[in-house]
C-alpha cells in the first residue's frame, strides 16, 4: 500500500503552485522550488497549496480521462476514438482485469487525501486570519470527502487514512474499511465541513467549496448507497454481493437490506433544494428546450452547484468532440441506440406509434436535447475559417465518405457529441468559451430527489419533479402518464437520467448501481450510415454494427490494481478479480 504514502516528493506537496487570475481562483500553473516549510509561512503560498488540491476534482468524469475518451466510451453511450486505451476497451467488451485497469482513481485520490492531510498538519503555522483557517480547513475537508468518494464509487470500501501523513518509514494502514464505514466517513466529513463554509461562493472565491457542495455530495453518496448494487434485498450470483466471500462481503455493500436507505436519500436531496438556492435554468422561448443548451455555455448560472473551473476562453470540450473538419479529436462517438433514446417532442418513445415518428425522417420533431447533445449528418458548426454556420457532412456516396468527417473516415457510428459545447466556440481559434464543467447540477439533485422518493414511498411526489425536468427540456406535452406504478416511475426516472445527465459521467454509474449490467452492457451496439447520391438527395438510412458489449458481476465494481494488492495480504481484491 506505498501508494497511500505517494510519491515523498510529494509529501513536499508544492512543487505546482497557482496564481489568481481575473478568472477566478484557479489559474495558469506556475512550478517553483518551495519547500513545505516555506509554503506554510506564507499566505498566499499556504491557499495556493489548498487550491492545487482542485486540480484534479474534476479527473473521473473528465471527456478525456483517457485516451479515446472518458467513462462514457466505457459504457452504452459512445464508442470510443480508437483501441488505445485498455481500460475504456475493457470495460465496454467485459474484459477488464486487475493487470490492465488504470490505477488513475487509486493514484489520484490518495495524492490527494494526503495533501489534505499535509495542508491539515501545517495550516495553524500559517499566517492567515483566524477565519480564514477555520474556512480553509473546511474546504480541505470537503476536498477529501470528495476524493474518497470518488474512490467508493469506483471500488467501494478503501482504506481510510484519517489525518495521517505517512513517509516512508511508517507502517501503512492496508485494510480496507468496510463500505458501511466509508460512506459514514463521508457524510461525517460533509457535515462538518458544512458548518465553516457559506452556502454559496462568489466573486474570485466561485468554484471554491461551500455548504451547498457539501450537501449535494451528502445526498450523491447516500442515493448510492440505497440503491440496489449496495443495498439489495436479494443479492444473487450477478452481483459482487453476490459472489463476495465473506470477507469481502462488507466491503462491497451493506450486508443487510434497508428500505430506510432510500428515506435518507430523499432528505438529504430535500435538503439541497429546500436552500432556495438553486434552480433549473428555463427558457422555452427562445427555442424549445434552449434553457438546457445555454446553461452549459454560461460560467456562472442557477443550477450549478459543484464544478470545476476552467480558464476563460477555453476550448477543451469542443477540441475532443467536435469532428475533425473543425480540429476536434479524441472524444466518443455517440451510439445510435442513445438516439434512440430520445422521444418524440411530444414526450413519446419513438417505439410509440401515436408518438409519430418517422424513421424516413428520423430527427424531426425530437426531443429538443437530442440535437443539443449530439451532432449527426447535416448538423451544423462553425469552423476555424468562417463564423457561419456550415453543415457537418457525415454521409456516404456509394458506400465512401465525402470528407474527413465521414463516416468510417472520422465517426464511427455517423455521429459526433455535442453535449456542453458552446455554439461560438471551436478550437484552433479565438473563440472560446467561459464555460466551467458541471460536477454536480440542480437537475441531478431533483432525479436523486424523484428517485429516492419513488423507492421509499411511491411516484406522488416524484411526478411533478420529473415533469419540471421535462417541461424545461421542452417537451410538449411534458406531463407523464397517469397513474404509474413504482416500477413505471422509475423506469420514466431511469430514463430521464439516461437523457438530461448524458456524457456528464453518470451513465455509466447509474447502469451499474441499478444492476442494469446484463440489460443494458451486453448489447450489440450500432451506428448509422446516412446514404446520399453525388448530389446530396438522401437515399437511405443503413443500420451498422458497430461493438457487441460485455458483461460479467465482477464488473460492477473496478478492480483494486494488481500491484496495490500485492503489497499486503490484508488488501482483498474485489469478486470476480
Amino acid at each position: 500500500m506505498k501508494k497511500l504514502y505517494i510519491l515523498i516528493s510529494f509529501g513536499l506537496a508544492c512543487l505546482t503552485l497557482f496564481s489568481c487570475k481575473k478568472e477566478g481562483f484557479l489559474g495558469q500553473t506556475q512550478t517553483t522550488d518551495l519547500t513545505q516549510d516555506k509554503v506554510f509561512k506564507d499566505s498566499v503560498n499556504t491557499m495556493a497549496f489548498l487550491t492545487n488540491i482542485y486540480i484534479k476534482i474534476g479527473f473521473s468524469e473528465a471527456a478525456n480521462r483517457f485516451t479515446n475518451g472518458g467513462l462514457d466510451v466505457a459504457s452504452d453511450e459512445a464508442e470510443p476514438y480508437d483501441n488505445t486505451a485498455g481500460t475504456t476497451i475493457g470495460f465496454a467488451n467485459g474484459s477488464v482485469d486487475a493487470n490492465t485497469v488504470s490505477g488513475d482513481a487509486y493514484e489520484t485520490c490518495y495524492n490527494n487525501i494526503r495533501a489534505v492531510n499535509v495542508f491539515f498538519k501545517n495550516v495553524d503555522r500559517a499566517p492567515l486570519k483566524a477565519a480564514t483557517k477555520v474556512e480553509a480547513k473546511a474546504e480541505a475537508r470537503f476536498l477529501r470527502a470528495w476524493y474518497y468518494s470518488i474512490l467508493l464509487k469506483h471500488y467501494g470500501g478503501v482504506p481510510l487514512i484519517g489525518d495521517t501523513v505517512y513517509d516512508y518509514k511508517d507502517k501503512i494502514e492496508a485494510r480496507r474499511a468496510s463500505y458501511a464505514d466509508c460512506v459514514n466517513y463521508i457524510l461525517a466529513e460533509c457535515d462538518k465541513a458544512g458548518q465553516d463554509l457559506p452556502v454559496l461562493q462568489s466573486a474570485l472565491l466561485f468554484g471554491r467549496a461551500s455548504k451547498s457542495a457539501c450537501l449535494a455530495l451528502k445526498m450523491r453518496v447516500l442515493l448510492y448507497a440505497a440503491s440496489p448494487l449496495f443495498n439489495d434485498p436479494s443479492p444473487g450470483a450477478s452481483t459482487p454481493l453476490g459472489i463476495a466471500s465473506a470477507a469481502q462481503k462488507p466491503l462491497v455493500g451493506y450486508e443487510n437490506y434497508d428500505p430506510n436507505r432510500w428515506k435518507l436519500a430523499e432528505d438529504a436531496a430535500k435538503a439541497v433544494m429546500d436552500l432556495g438556492t438553486f434552480s433549473l435554468v428555463v427558457d422555452n422561448a427562445t427555442a424549445p428546450g434552449y434553457g438546457f443548451q445555454y446553461l452549459f455555455t454560461q460560467r456562472q448560472n442557477s443550477e450549478y452547484i459543484w464544478q470545476l473551473m476552467k480558464d476563460q476562453g477555453n476550448r477543451e470540450l469542443e477540441g475532443i468532440y467536435l469532428p475533425p473538419s473543425r480540429a476536434g479529436r479524441g472524444g466518443g462517438y455517440p451510439y445510435q441506440e442513445l438516439v434512440d433514446a430520445f422521444p418524440m417532442a411530444n414526450g413519446l418513445a419513438i417505439t410509440n406509434p401515436a408518438s409519430n415518428y418517422n424513421a424516413n425522417n428520423p430527427y424531426q420533431g425530437r426531443d429538443p436535447r437530442l440535437a443539443y447533445t449530439i451532432l449527426r449528418d447535416q448538423s451544423t458548426w462553425i469552423t476555424n475559417a468562417s463564423l457561419s454556420q456550415i453543415p457537418i457532412n457525415i454521409y456516404t456516396v456509394d458506400g465512401k465518405g465525402v470528407g474527413v468527417d465521414a463516416i468510417y473516415a472520422g465517426t464511427k457510428t455517423g455521429y459526433y457529441g455535442r453535449k456542453m459545447l458552446d455554439p461560438a466556440a471551436v478550437p484552433n481559434s479565438f473563440n472560446g468559451t467561459n464555460r466551467c464543467i458541471p460536477l454536480i447540477r440542480y437537475a441531478e439533485v431533483l432525479l436523486s430527489y424523484a428517485e429516492a422518493a419513488n423507492e421509499f414511498e411511491g411516484p406522488s411526489k416524484a411526478y411533478p419533479i420529473v415533469e419540471r425536468i421535462r417541461q424545461r427540456a421542452g417537451l410538449n406535452p411534458y406531463t407523464l402518464p397517469a397513474g404509474l406504478s413504482k416500477d413505471g416511475m422509475r423506469k420514466a426516472i431511469q430514463d430521464e437520467r439516461r437523457l438530461e445527465l448524458a456524457f456528464e459521467g453518470h451513465r455509466f454509474w447509474d447502469v451499474r448501481r441499478w444492476k442494469l449490467g446484463d440489460a443494458t452492457q451486453t448489447l450489440q451496439m450500432t451506428g448509422l450510415e446516412v446514404q446520399r447520391n453525388a448530389a446530396g438527395v438522401l437515399q437511405a438510412y443503413k443500420l451498422i454494427d458497430v461493438r457487441k458489449h460485455g458483461f460479467s458481476p465482477a464488473l460492477y465494481l473496478w478492480p483494486l490494481p494488481a500491484g496495490e494488492v500485492a503489497k499486503s495480504s490484508l488488501t482483498l481484491q474485489n469478486p470476480g478479480y
